[in-house]
């Protein structure tokens, strides 16, 4: 009701990060018991005026609808409703809600054979490496892996590099989503759309296949929404990838030669290197977080959306750490553009630019200057909000 709960000044205490302020919010779970009780109690009160004993038994009753008030309002005159409140046949006898379980097939999911082959490892931790082929009727290959091991070994997951799946062929929609830390899955060939959505610590690789003739840089080799929502981990594309690339990264790595529209758009950590031409609107409400464009037609500039970001050199530490980066691309996927980089590196490295959202750095300058003051967490963060309200 207030309407500053972006400014971080929220005068009941919910909306901030002020430690002061914090201490003024009074609430308690059992005030949400309380108001869901509520809830039902009505509901039930409601049900038994229409004559119901339980949800399921209204679901689907349209005889119980009062829709005078609709059909007379002056929006709706010549509107006919009926269609939509006929009572479907129903010759089978279905009940009106959820009765029968639904069978979504998991059991025939390729996961379901690499949870089985990797169970060992699963519970001691052992390594294990796993050879498969894939198709794009694979869909989420290795998410239910991954919820595996987050079951046992919880949010930290496993040593990187634990599991290692290797796959060759065309994966289908949202390989390596939600992986955890432990697993690496490395595929030959290409992938479709929501590779390594959700990523949150597991390492993914993506390089055409060794029969391919085409050059990789040149052509697409994944799918859109790469990488969205990532926390943690590392993506690796030895090609280009299609439009929202790295889309709300919190905190991921992500390395690839060149991006359609939209990339980076809302990231908020973590770093992407793009290792060639990116499409329009790049780093759109991007308020986190450093990407690194290798501006190799000298056209970056004007693809840029520049609401939130500034296009800067690099400095010593980005060079040191990209240089970095791109060794463990080339180990990761043998990129040919990468090593003629590398190669280089004293001419090459001056084609990067560096996109950082100015917020962003403003806070990491604070965050820099708090740890060298020896400042306290509720110190440090009292002095990054005062930084962010001028």
């Amino acid at each position: 009701m207030m309407r500053v709960c972006h400014l971080d000044t929220c005068p009941v205490g919910i909306a901030t990060q002020n430690p002061e302020l914090r201490k003024r919010f009074s609430g308690k779970p059992e005030f949400v018991v309380n108001f869901f009780e509520y809830i039902a109690e009505e509901v039930r009160e409601y049900l038994a005026q229409l004559g119901f004993r339980t949800l399921q038994e209204a679901v689907g009753r349209v005889e119980a609808l009062d829709v005078k008030h609709a059909v007379n309002h002056w929006k709706a005159q010549g509107l006919d409703i009926e269609p939509i409140l006929v009572t479907p046949q129903n010759p089978y006898n279905q009940t009106r809600h959820h009765s029968v379980q639904q069978d979504h097939g998991l059991r025939d999911a390729l996961d379901t054979s690499l949870i089985a082959k990797c169970a060992n490892a699963i519970e001691s931790g052992s390594t294990i490496s796993i050879d498969s082929p894939v198709s794009n009727v694979n869909r989420t290959v290795g998410t239910m892996l991954g919820s595996a091991v987050t079951k046992k070994w919880g949010g930290a997951g496993l040593p990187d590099n634990t599991i290692t799946l290797r796959f060759e062929g065309s994966a289908g929609q949202s390989f390596g989503a939600f992986i955890p830390r432990g697993v690496t899955m490395q595929l030959l060939g290409d992938s479709n759309d929501h590779v390594g959505k959700g990523l949150s610590g597991g390492r993914i690789s993506i390089r055409p296949s060794k029969r391919a003739t085409f050059a990789p840089e040149d052509n697409v080799i994944a799918g859109n929404v790469v990488g969205y929502g990532a926390t943690s981990g590392q993506i690796f594309i030895n090609g280009i990838v299609g439009e929202r690339f790295a889309v709300r990264n919190s905190g991921a790595t992500l390395v690839v030669e060149g991006v359609g529209d939209h990339a980076c758009e809302y990231m908020t950590g973590g770093r992407v290197v793009v290792l060639g031409a990116t499409g329009r609107n790049f780093a759109a409400g991007m308020s986190g977080g450093i990407a690194y464009v290798y501006d190799i037609d000298g056209q970056f500039a004007s693809r840029v959306n520049p609401e939130m970001v500034d296009v800067l050199p690099l400095d010593a530490d980005d060079a040191q750490w990209l240089q970095g980066t791109l060794q463990e691309h080339i180990a990761m996927t043998e990129s040919p553009r990468a090593k003629q980089i590398v190669g280089q590196w004293k001419t090459q490295s001056a084609k990067f630019v560096k996109v950082l959202p100015r917020d962003y750095a403003r806070v990491m300058a604070v965050l820099a200057k708090a740890s060298a003051d020896g400042l306290s967490e509720d110190e440090t963060s009292k002095r990054v909000m005062e930084s962010v309200h001028g």
